[in-house]
């Protein structure tokens, strides 16, 4: 495509993309991964990476605490703001989950950004790797099988369509809770069982697995005391989560926490869908 890319930060699934661009006949820069035996010896700074690149790939989520670049390999923090003082209003920068602030930031300094998570098709595919390895967490936690388990997806949205769609060809039990009645409606017509919010005391205390997409407190302490100590809880949503972590502690049930599924169980794919979604902003913005 001609452009020079650098990859500025991020997991597996940068390091990833980073080979997927190469493969494609892409110039690359990899920085912000001294940590990993390949890269410690490459001598380029952050001021060499940022001038060198037409489009600056930050990872996701772009920032876990707003303050430095999402960097796990990276033995020195890389500030958000000098990688925005940096970059030149004849780049770009792009990535998944610009918070408002960082926005506001981006705009003030006139600098073209895209957050490639908002994309639709970015989220509907990234929602396979993510329903893989919430399958994959529930069979290494199981002590029987997900086929004829009783199971509920807590939401159907993306990651819930998929997930529901999974289960259910393993052969599971599978029930789906939402509130619009006309995701329920879809929901039997998949032929799974629908299960509205407000009914949801009522088919708790049957589950062997509760997978929760909702990113917001849907499980609180009272819903809680409905589910068998015996059955495992995995929560897929961001940051907070849905799910009272200390109540659930305190009641014994185990939760799991399952977030950045796409990076850990299938990193080439997730850097598939990435690289994808990347290409199609550069060609609709004409970059």
């Amino acid at each position: 495509m001609g452009l020079k890319y650098t990859i500025l930060g991020g997991d597996k699934r940068s390091l990833e993309l980073g080979n997927l661009l190469v493969k494609d006949g892409n110039d690359v820069c990899i920085y912000g991964f001294d940590k990993l035996e390949q890269y410690k010896d490459k001598p380029v700074s952050l001021n060499e990476a940022i001038e060198y690149a037409d489009v600056i790939i930050a990872p996701l989520p772009f920032s876990t605490d707003n303050i430095n670049v999402n960097a796990p390999f990276s033995n020195e923090v890389i500030q958000i703001d000098k990688v925005f003082n940096l970059i030149s209003e004849k780049q770009m920068i792009m990535g998944g989950k610009f918070s408002i602030e960082h926005e506001k930031k981006l705009k003030k300094r006139n600098l073209k950004s895209a957050d490639y998570f908002k994309r639709e098709e970015m989220q509907i595919l990234n929602a396979i790797p993510t329903a893989e390895g919430a399958i994959q967490v529930a069979m290494e936690e199981m002590p029987a099988t997900l086929h004829n388990s009783n199971v509920i997806v807590l939401g159907f949205g993306r990651i819930g369509k998929i997930l529901s769609k999974m289960l259910y060809g393993i052969g599971a039990n599978v029930h789906v809770e939402a509130r619009n009645y006309n995701d329920l409606a879809w929901i039997k017509n998949y032929s799974y069982i629908p299960i509205h919010l407000k009914e949801l005391k009522t088919y708790l205390p049957r589950m062997n697995v509760v997978f929760n997409t909702i990113p917001q407190m849907i499980l609180n302490k009272e819903l809680l005391k409905c589910i068998n100590s015996n059955c495992i809880i995995i929560d897929l949503a961001s940051k907070p989560g849905g799910v009272d972590l200390e109540a659930a502690k305190e009641l014994e049930i185990k939760t799991i926490t399952a977030l950045g599924l796409p990076g850990k169980v299938a990193p080439v794919s997730a850097a598939t869908v990435i690289k994808d979604t990347i290409y199609n902003i550069i060609e609709e913005l004409e970059v």
